[in-house]
């Protein structure tokens, strides 16, 4: 089984979606459930791709983290 990574973005009138290790595999979708159904199928067809030109699927190298920070951050200022 392979994992990969995949960012959805929210874009102006649809979402999009790409794996940051697996360059040129990217989908769209109206909902974000659809820009997720799409990227999944989109790594499918890629990794077949992959296959069937006899090239290496790459390694999943990526993560992702929230990070919170507070909501006025006190950069700059001093005590």
């Amino acid at each position: 089984m392979y994992r990969f990574l995949v960012v959805i973005e929210k874009a102006n009138n649809n979402y999009s979606a790409y794996s940051p290790d697996l360059p040129g595999c990217v989908a769209t979708g109206a909902t974000r459930e659809e820009a997720e159904k799409n990227m999944y199928e989109a790594i499918e067809m890629h990794i077949q791709g992959l296959i069937e030109d006899n090239l290496p699927i790459p390694e999943s190298k990526s993560f992702a983290e929230y990070v919170a920070v507070a909501e006025k951050p006190s950069i700059g200022q001093t005590a």
